[in-house]
Protein backbone atom coordinates (compact mmCIF):
# COMPACT_ATOMS: atom_id res chain seq x y z
CA UNK A 1 0.00 0.00 0.00
CA UNK A 2 1.88 3.20 -1.25
CA UNK A 3 2.46 5.62 2.01
CA UNK A 4 0.65 9.02 2.12
CA UNK A 5 3.05 11.78 1.03
CA UNK A 6 4.13 14.35 3.72
CA UNK A 7 2.57 16.89 1.71
CA UNK A 8 -0.84 15.10 2.11
CA UNK A 9 -0.62 13.00 4.91
CA UNK A 10 -3.19 11.42 7.43
CA UNK A 11 -3.34 12.60 11.01
CA UNK A 12 -2.14 10.59 13.94
CA UNK A 13 -4.73 10.89 17.11
CA UNK A 14 -2.21 13.18 18.75
CA UNK A 15 -1.76 15.33 15.43
CA UNK A 16 -5.62 15.69 15.63
CA UNK A 17 -6.22 16.70 18.93
CA UNK A 18 -3.11 19.40 18.38
CA UNK A 19 -5.06 20.63 15.55
CA UNK A 20 -8.35 20.77 17.83
CA UNK A 21 -6.38 23.05 20.30
CA UNK A 22 -4.56 25.34 18.09
CA UNK A 23 -6.49 25.88 14.46
CA UNK A 24 -10.37 25.89 16.59
CA UNK A 25 -12.01 28.09 19.27
CA UNK A 26 -14.98 26.62 19.74
CA UNK A 27 -13.79 24.30 22.72
CA UNK A 28 -12.10 25.50 26.13
CA UNK A 29 -8.52 24.15 25.25
CA UNK A 30 -8.96 25.82 22.11
CA UNK A 31 -10.17 29.14 23.65
CA UNK A 32 -7.75 29.41 26.24
CA UNK A 33 -4.64 28.54 23.77
CA UNK A 34 -6.10 31.45 21.60
CA UNK A 35 -6.25 33.91 24.89
CA UNK A 36 -2.95 33.04 26.15
CA UNK A 37 -1.41 33.68 22.51
CA UNK A 38 -2.76 36.76 22.33
CA UNK A 39 -1.41 37.51 25.73
CA UNK A 40 1.59 36.77 24.54
CA UNK A 41 1.45 38.78 21.52
CA UNK A 42 0.49 41.65 23.15
CA UNK A 43 3.47 41.69 25.44
CA UNK A 44 6.27 41.00 22.87
CA UNK A 45 4.77 44.00 21.20
CA UNK A 46 5.00 45.86 23.85
CA UNK A 47 8.66 44.77 24.77
CA UNK A 48 9.33 46.21 21.47
CA UNK A 49 7.84 49.64 21.95
CA UNK A 50 8.92 49.80 25.60
CA UNK A 51 12.51 49.16 24.19
CA UNK A 52 12.46 52.32 21.22
CA UNK A 53 12.43 54.71 24.22
CA UNK A 54 16.20 55.79 24.77
CA UNK A 55 16.49 55.68 28.41
CA UNK A 56 14.84 52.31 28.65
CA UNK A 57 16.14 50.48 26.17
CA UNK A 58 20.35 51.74 27.27
CA UNK A 59 19.03 50.85 30.79
CA UNK A 60 16.97 47.30 31.03
CA UNK A 61 18.78 45.88 27.59
CA UNK A 62 19.92 42.33 28.86
CA UNK A 63 15.90 42.35 29.79
CA UNK A 64 14.49 42.75 26.44
CA UNK A 65 16.65 40.56 25.13
CA UNK A 66 16.14 37.91 27.06
CA UNK A 67 12.68 38.67 26.92
CA UNK A 68 12.52 39.16 23.15
CA UNK A 69 14.00 35.82 22.96
CA UNK A 70 11.72 33.96 24.96
CA UNK A 71 8.94 34.89 23.25
CA UNK A 72 10.88 34.52 19.51
CA UNK A 73 11.30 30.99 20.74
CA UNK A 74 7.78 29.84 22.48
CA UNK A 75 6.44 31.76 18.80
CA UNK A 76 8.40 29.52 16.54
CA UNK A 77 7.17 26.02 18.51
CA UNK A 78 3.54 27.60 18.19
CA UNK A 79 4.51 27.99 14.12
CA UNK A 80 6.49 24.29 13.88
CA UNK A 81 2.79 22.49 16.03
CA UNK A 82 0.46 24.26 13.52
CA UNK A 83 3.02 22.66 10.37
CA UNK A 84 2.82 19.77 12.02
CA UNK A 85 -1.17 19.16 12.82
CA UNK A 86 -2.24 19.84 9.19
CA UNK A 87 -2.60 16.87 6.48
CA UNK A 88 -0.86 19.57 4.00
CA UNK A 89 1.46 22.08 5.78
CA UNK A 90 1.88 23.68 2.84
CA UNK A 91 -1.58 25.58 2.51
CA UNK A 92 -0.95 26.74 5.91
CA UNK A 93 2.38 28.10 5.23
CA UNK A 94 1.23 30.05 2.05
CA UNK A 95 -1.83 31.14 3.88
CA UNK A 96 -2.30 35.15 5.47
CA UNK A 97 -1.38 34.06 8.94
CA UNK A 98 1.05 31.42 7.89
CA UNK A 99 2.84 34.08 6.21
CA UNK A 100 2.27 36.27 9.15
CA UNK A 101 3.29 34.03 11.61
CA UNK A 102 6.46 33.58 10.14
CA UNK A 103 7.66 37.26 9.62
CA UNK A 104 6.88 37.77 13.14
CA UNK A 105 9.77 35.06 14.40
CA UNK A 106 12.23 35.96 11.73
CA UNK A 107 13.56 39.22 12.75
CA UNK A 108 15.15 38.39 15.78
CA UNK A 109 16.79 35.45 14.01
CA UNK A 110 17.57 38.10 11.38
CA UNK A 111 19.43 40.37 14.02
CA UNK A 112 22.07 37.44 14.50
CA UNK A 113 23.03 38.36 11.56
CA UNK A 114 22.61 41.76 10.48
CA UNK A 115 23.63 44.93 12.85
CA UNK A 116 20.77 47.29 13.13
CA UNK A 117 16.82 47.86 14.22
CA UNK A 118 15.62 44.15 12.65
CA UNK A 119 14.25 43.86 15.85
CA UNK A 120 11.87 46.03 15.40
CA UNK A 121 10.38 44.39 12.83
CA UNK A 122 8.82 42.02 15.08
CA UNK A 123 5.88 44.33 15.86
CA UNK A 124 4.63 42.87 12.45
CA UNK A 125 3.07 40.38 15.84
CA UNK A 126 0.37 43.02 15.96
CA UNK A 127 -1.26 41.50 12.75
CA UNK A 128 -1.84 38.31 14.87
CA UNK A 129 -3.94 40.11 16.57
CA UNK A 130 -6.46 39.50 14.18
CA UNK A 131 -6.79 36.32 15.69
CA UNK A 132 -8.85 37.45 18.37
CA UNK A 133 -12.39 37.30 15.94
CA UNK A 134 -11.15 33.44 16.55
CA UNK A 135 -11.64 33.97 20.36
CA UNK A 136 -14.73 36.41 20.24
CA UNK A 137 -16.82 34.77 17.27
CA UNK A 138 -19.37 33.19 19.75
CA UNK A 139 -21.15 32.54 16.24
CA UNK A 140 -22.21 35.93 15.72
CA UNK A 141 -18.59 37.76 15.11
CA UNK A 142 -17.15 35.09 12.51
CA UNK A 143 -20.79 35.42 10.29
CA UNK A 144 -20.81 39.24 10.67
CA UNK A 145 -17.19 39.36 9.24
CA UNK A 146 -17.30 37.37 6.16
CA UNK A 147 -21.08 38.97 5.46
CA UNK A 148 -18.95 41.83 5.02
CA UNK A 149 -15.73 40.61 2.98
CA UNK A 150 -18.77 39.53 1.20
CA UNK A 151 -20.53 42.57 0.75
CA UNK A 152 -17.11 44.20 -0.01
CA UNK A 153 -16.04 41.25 -2.65
CA UNK A 154 -19.80 42.02 -4.50
CA UNK A 155 -19.55 45.48 -4.61
CA UNK A 156 -15.62 45.81 -5.75
CA UNK A 157 -17.01 46.82 -9.48
CA UNK A 158 -19.09 49.64 -8.25
CA UNK A 159 -16.59 50.88 -5.94
CA UNK A 160 -13.95 51.34 -8.33
CA UNK A 161 -15.95 52.75 -10.95
CA UNK A 162 -16.53 55.80 -8.03
CA UNK A 163 -12.59 55.68 -7.23
CA UNK A 164 -12.08 56.31 -10.90
CA UNK A 165 -14.80 59.09 -11.05
CA UNK A 166 -13.17 60.73 -7.83
CA UNK A 167 -9.79 60.44 -9.60
CA UNK A 168 -11.06 62.33 -12.61
CA UNK A 169 -13.19 64.77 -10.74
CA UNK A 170 -9.48 65.87 -8.72
CA UNK A 171 -7.61 65.49 -11.59
CA UNK A 172 -10.14 68.25 -13.04
CA UNK A 173 -10.16 70.28 -9.68
CA UNK A 174 -6.39 70.49 -9.68
CA UNK A 175 -5.98 71.72 -13.20
CA UNK A 176 -8.41 74.21 -12.99
CA UNK A 177 -6.86 75.71 -9.60
CA UNK A 178 -3.57 75.66 -10.94
CA UNK A 179 -5.33 78.18 -14.12
CA UNK A 180 -6.98 80.03 -11.26
CA UNK A 181 -4.36 80.69 -8.49
CA UNK A 182 -0.93 81.82 -8.85
CA UNK A 183 2.18 79.93 -7.51
CA UNK A 184 2.30 82.52 -5.02
CA UNK A 185 -0.04 80.69 -3.47
CA UNK A 186 1.30 76.93 -3.33
CA UNK A 187 -0.39 76.00 -6.38
CA UNK A 188 3.00 75.61 -8.33
CA UNK A 189 2.39 72.69 -10.78
CA UNK A 190 -0.50 70.53 -11.57
CA UNK A 191 0.25 67.63 -9.67
CA UNK A 192 0.27 69.71 -6.04
CA UNK A 193 -2.65 71.72 -7.48
CA UNK A 194 -4.16 67.62 -7.47
CA UNK A 195 -2.79 67.00 -4.15
CA UNK A 196 -4.80 69.89 -2.80
CA UNK A 197 -7.83 68.89 -4.49
CA UNK A 198 -7.99 65.30 -2.53
CA UNK A 199 -6.66 66.66 0.50
CA UNK A 200 -9.62 69.36 0.27
CA UNK A 201 -12.19 66.23 -1.37
CA UNK A 202 -11.84 64.31 1.43
CA UNK A 203 -12.35 66.98 4.23
CA UNK A 204 -8.76 66.34 5.63
CA UNK A 205 -7.85 70.02 5.21
CA UNK A 206 -4.19 70.42 6.11
CA UNK A 207 -4.18 73.80 5.61
CA UNK A 208 -0.40 73.88 3.53
CA UNK A 209 -1.58 74.99 0.04
CA UNK A 210 -5.00 77.38 0.28
CA UNK A 211 -6.73 79.39 -2.41
CA UNK A 212 -6.56 83.29 -2.35
CA UNK A 213 -8.42 84.64 -4.88
CA UNK A 214 -12.59 84.83 -4.43
CA UNK A 215 -12.89 82.54 -7.27
CA UNK A 216 -10.53 80.21 -6.00
CA UNK A 217 -11.88 80.44 -2.30
CA UNK A 218 -15.47 79.64 -4.11
CA UNK A 219 -14.38 76.50 -6.09
CA UNK A 220 -12.79 75.51 -2.52
CA UNK A 221 -16.15 75.43 -1.03
CA UNK A 222 -17.71 73.64 -3.79
CA UNK A 223 -15.36 71.22 -3.27
CA UNK A 224 -15.64 70.65 0.41
CA UNK A 225 -19.15 70.36 -0.23
CA UNK A 226 -18.84 67.57 -2.68
CA UNK A 227 -16.52 65.76 0.07
CA UNK A 228 -19.38 65.18 2.30
CA UNK A 229 -21.66 63.87 -0.53
CA UNK A 230 -18.87 61.50 -1.82
CA UNK A 231 -17.74 60.05 1.48
CA UNK A 232 -21.27 59.15 1.94
CA UNK A 233 -21.33 56.69 -1.53
CA UNK A 234 -19.50 54.56 -0.93
CA UNK A 235 -20.96 53.36 2.62
CA UNK A 236 -24.23 53.04 0.66
CA UNK A 237 -22.56 50.61 -2.21
CA UNK A 238 -21.88 48.10 0.85
CA UNK A 239 -24.64 48.96 2.88
CA UNK A 240 -26.83 47.62 0.08
CA UNK A 241 -25.20 44.82 -0.62
CA UNK A 242 -25.53 43.77 2.94
CA UNK A 243 -29.14 44.22 3.57
CA UNK A 244 -29.18 41.60 0.14
CA UNK A 245 -27.01 39.33 1.74
CA UNK A 246 -28.15 36.36 4.09
CA UNK A 247 -25.65 35.45 7.05
CA UNK A 248 -25.30 31.60 8.05
CA UNK A 249 -24.02 30.78 11.25
CA UNK A 250 -19.90 29.25 10.94
CA UNK A 251 -17.92 27.77 13.40
CA UNK A 252 -14.34 27.99 14.33
CA UNK A 253 -13.55 24.39 13.23
CA UNK A 254 -10.75 25.18 11.03
CA UNK A 255 -10.25 22.02 8.01
CA UNK A 256 -7.22 19.84 8.82
CA UNK A 257 -6.41 19.53 5.17
CA UNK A 258 -5.60 22.88 3.91
CA UNK A 259 -6.55 24.65 7.55
CA UNK A 260 -8.92 27.19 6.48
CA UNK A 261 -12.48 27.55 8.49
CA UNK A 262 -15.33 29.65 8.24
CA UNK A 263 -17.72 26.31 7.82
CA UNK A 264 -21.33 26.26 9.02
CA UNK A 265 -23.05 24.60 11.08
CA UNK A 266 -24.07 21.53 9.05
CA UNK A 267 -21.05 21.12 6.72
CA UNK A 268 -19.38 17.82 5.86
CA UNK A 269 -17.22 18.79 4.10
CA UNK A 270 -14.67 21.99 3.38
CA UNK A 271 -15.89 24.27 1.40
CA UNK A 272 -12.29 25.59 0.02
CA UNK A 273 -10.49 22.14 -1.04
CA UNK A 274 -13.75 19.46 -0.35
CA UNK A 275 -11.89 17.67 2.31
CA UNK A 276 -13.91 15.40 4.45
CA UNK A 277 -14.90 17.65 8.25
CA UNK A 278 -13.30 16.11 11.29
CA UNK A 279 -16.53 16.65 13.60
CA UNK A 280 -15.33 16.22 17.25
Amino acid sequence: MEQPSTQNRNLKPWQRKVHEVIFEADTFAGKLFDIILLIAILLSVAVVMIESVPAYGEKYHTFFVRTEWTFTILFSLEYIARIISIKRPIHYIFSFYGIVDLLSIIPTFLGLFVAGNSHSLTVIRSLRLLRVFRILKLGQYLSDAQQLASALKHSRSKIIVFLGAVLTSVIILGTVMYLVETPESGFTSIPRSIYWAIVTLTTVGYGDIYPASDLGQFIAALVMIMGYAIIAVPTGIVTNELIQLNPRKVTTQACEHCSKEGHTLDAVYCKFCGEKLNHT
